[in-house]
């Protein structure tokens, strides 16, 4: 089995699993506690906490608390609903490509709302004209789909300049690239090869939010529930691995890359080559059947676009947006590498994957 799908989610590193490990012990251990109480074993679980919350702050700007979270969907979900309030009457501007975690959120938001387009490339023009009264912008940093990189540090800072909060999903940006500035950061553990069920908002000092679930008050009254030390530990771990892995990754995603632009030259790249991250590679070739494509090479896993969409059976709103047409969009696929990812197994992919889209003729 050759997995293509990093965008979709990444193996756990054997360091995040090996931090993991001493938190998941049973009653003949000593790491259960509850971090939020007072009693030893609590406060050493609650330390681990603190450690990992120090690693994860690390991928983050300097200035601002981080909230752990269940996903970076419900990150972002505190980040628009619990800012929501306080730009009452004001505009939200999202781009054409975000994420259903920030595209469905803000649609369901009372504030007005405005689409800010991209090109074919899939990049948002930020020196684009923005209507009056925005109070709330939100532009992901790595498309999840087609990997384009944003301009994001000039659209916070015309955010700024017009009164504006600025919420950033950097969830494919973490632990890969350095993340822009914003008031709010959505990232998820998952992507960065750290445990599912666990995710963080980054929030910059001074801004003001409301809480979704209430109870108990953890997380500074941001985020009531009990944290799992587990899931926290890791998540740290897999942060703190990330960011001295950072150059290396990074230079071997752009060997892959090339190496993939030669492998699939009969297929058309979605999305700027230059200006993303060379780990994803969205391609179109005219006439493919997908689902089929996808049940003949049942030794590959790779997508036919979000994961969090695959079951909706629509065509890709973010291909939609770039202007490709039902058609071009029904026939593109995403191949996501990572960490682990071998040239000879990405070799091994492309001839499979070749072999069975030239068969359809």
């Amino acid at each position: 089995m050759i997995y293509l799908d990093h965008q979709a989610t990444t193996p756990l590193a054997p360091e995040a699993r090996s931090a993991m490990e001493r938190w998941l012990g049973g009653a003949d251990s000593a790491s259960f506690g509850n971090p939020h109480s007072p009693h030893r074993l609590g406060r050493q679980a609650d330390a681990a906490v603190e450690l990992a919350r120090e690693r994860v702050a690390a991928l983050f700007p300097s200035g601002g608390q981080v909230i752990f979270t269940g996903s970076a969907t419900e990150a972002l979900n505190l980040a628009l609903r619990g800012a929501g309030p306080v730009r009452a009457g004001r505009r939200v501007a999202i781009s054409a490509i975000e994420h259903a975690a920030i595209e469905e959120t803000a649609r369901s938001l009372p504030n007005r709302l405005t689409v800010l387009p991209v090109d074919a490339a899939g990049l948002l023009d930020a020196e684009a004209e923005w209507p009056a009264e925005v109070g709330l912008v939100s532009v992901m940093q790595v498309n999840n789909e087609i990997g384009t990189i944003q301009p994001v540090e000039r659209v916070y800072q015309r955010a700024q300049a017009a009164g504006a909060l600025f919420v950033c999903d950097a969830v494919q940006a973490a632990g890969k690239l350095p993340i822009a500035g914003a008031d709010m950061i959505a990232i998820s553990a998952h992507k960065f090869y750290g445990p599912k069920g666990i995710g963080a908002l980054w929030v910059r000092n001074g801004v003001a939010l409301q809480p979704l679930i209430t109870g108990g008050g953890q997380e500074g009254g941001f985020r009531s529930g009990t944290l799992s030390p587990a899931l926290c530990a890791g998540m740290g771990a897999a942060a703190e691995l990330a960011l001295t892995r950072m150059e290396a990754d990074a230079a071997h995603m752009d060997r892959l890359f090339a190496r993939a632009m030669d492998l699939f030259a009969g297929w058309t790249l979605n999305g700027s080559a230059d200006q993303r991250h060379k780990g994803n590679l969205n391609l179109c070739r005219a006439g493919l059947d997908v689902a089929r494509l996808m049940s003949d090479v049942r030794q590959v896993c790779f997508s036919a676009g979000s994961a969090c969409a695959s079951d909706s059976g629509k065509p890709s709103r973010v291909l939609a947006a770039i202007g490709l047409s039902a058609a071009e969009a029904k026939g593109s696929i995403r191949l996501g590498v990572g960490r682990y990812t071998t040239e000879a197994e990405l070799a091994d992919a492309a001839a499979l994957l070749n072999a069975a889209a030239e068969a359809q003729g």
